[in-house]
C-alpha cells in the first residue's frame, strides 16, 4: 500500500474524514501515515468551509500505536521528525475533532483523542499507555493532558503502570464521551457530524480556541469571551441565525 491508500482522505459536506487504513497490522502508525495525517490536518485546519475533522479506522482496532519497527528507523527523532509534526499540528488545530474508535486503541491510538473535542468508543474498545512498559516516557502532552483530564492519581496509574483498560474506564477518566454498541458507533457518529455541519464554522472554531486556552482568571475570561461575542453578533451569518431563530417562536 502507498500512503495515500494507508491513510485515506477524503471531504464530504463540510466534514473531513482521515481514516486509518493498516488493518491488517491493527492500524500502527508509521512515519508516513504521520505525515499524511499531519498534512490532512492542515489542511483542513485551513478551509474555513470545514467544519469538523473526524479520525476514524478500516478493521477491527482504531491504532496498535507506533509501528516500532518503522519508528526505531527514525534518524533525527527530534520535533522535524514527522510524529512530532502531526501532534503539533494536533495540538494547535482550531478544527473541532471528532474520533471513532473501536477494538485496540494503544499508545498514539489513546493520546491522540487527549486533543480530539469529541470521542465515540465502541464497547469493545481496549485502551492502554504503555510507554513506561517499553522503557519509554509519555508523548503527545499525555504527561500534562492527562492530569487535567483524569486528576493525578489516575493519570499516573494509567501512565506509570501503563495496562490496559476498557471502555467504560475511559469514560471514566474523561476522554471519551460516550460508549456504545460496535454497530451504533458510525450511526451515533454519524449524527453529531450532522450536528456540527449546521454549526457556523467560524463560531465552532472560537469556541474551541476559548476552550483551549490556559487558566486564567474569571474575569478576563469574561473579556476575552466578551470581544469575540461581539464581533459574532454583527456578522450575517448570527443575525440570520436569530431572525431565523425568532421566527419560530
Amino acid at each position: 500500500m502507498n500512503t495515500e491508500e494507508l491513510v485515506q482522505v477524503s471531504q464530504d459536506n463540510g466534514v473531513v474524514r482521515i481514516r486509518l487504513n493498516r488493518p491488517a497490522k491493527k492500524n500502527a502508525f508509521t512515519q508516513d501515515m504521520y505525515t499524511r495525517c499531519n498534512e490532512a490536518l492542515k489542511a483542513a485546519d485551513n478551509d474555513s468551509s470545514v467544519h469538523a475533522v473526524l479520525f476514524e479506522s478500516s478493521g477491527d482496532s482504531f491504532s496498535a500505536g507506533n509501528d516500532l519497527n518503522d519508528f526505531l528507523t527514525i534518524e533525527n527523532l527530534d520535533e522535524s521528525a514527522p510524529p512530532f509534526q502531526f501532534l503539533h499540528t494536533l495540538a494547535r488545530a482550531e478544527i473541532p475533532i471528532v474520533a471513532a474508535v473501536n477494538g485496540l486503541a494503544i499508545g498514539i491510538g489513546t493520546t491522540l483523542l487527549l486533543h480530539c473535542d469529541i470521542v465515540y468508543s465502541s464497547d469493545d474498545a481496549v485502551f492502554a499507555l504503555p510507554f513506561v512498559q517499553l522503557g519509554l516516557l509519555p508523548e503527545a502532552a499525555s504527561s500534562l493532558l492527562l492530569p487535567q483530564i483524569c486528576g493525578y492519581q489516575k493519570a499516573a496509574e494509567l501512565l506509570l503502570l501503563g495496562e490496559s483498560f476498557d471502555a467504560q474506564s475511559a469514560q471514566q477518566a474523561g476522554f471519551v464521551n460516550h460508549v456504545v454498541s460496535l454497530e451504533r458507533l458510525p450511526v451515533v457518529v454519524e449524527e453529531t457530524l450532522d450536528k456540527l455541519r449546521k454549526q457556523s464554522s467560524k463560531s465552532l472554531r472560537i469556541s474551541k480556541h476559548l476552550l483551549k486556552q490556559p487558566t486564567e482568571s474569571v474575569a478576563d475570561r469574561i473579556s476575552r469571551e466578551a470581544t469575540f461575542f461581539a464581533k459574532a453578533l454583527s456578522s450575517d451569518e448570527a443575525r440570520q441565525a436569530i431572525a431565523a431563530k425568532l421566527q419560530k417562536k
